[in-house]
């Protein structure tokens, strides 16, 4: 199943809301740049995630909470 992918529209207007959207896409694809069904420009999220790795080419199995301060530096 392909990863799960939060985007959000990009207002027009100052007082326009952004409407938030989850889709399924693979992490081959390029991101999307406009909303699926209105054509509305869009930009991917960087979402906290919950999940764990278990070894199996990068399954996730849940739950666990992914620290959001690790950088993947080796500190």
């Amino acid at each position: 199943m392909p990863p799960l992918y939060e985007y959000e529209t990009i207002p027009s207007t100052p007082d326009e809301t952004p409407v938030r959207f989850e889709i399924r896409h693979s992490i081959k694809d390029p991101a999307l740049t406009e909303h699926p069904e209105t054509g509305q420009p869009v930009r991917r999220l960087i979402s906290r995630r919950v999940g764990a790795v278990t070894g199996k080419r990068g399954e996730l199995s849940g739950p666990a909470i992914v620290d959001p301060s690790f950088h993947g530096k080796g500190e």
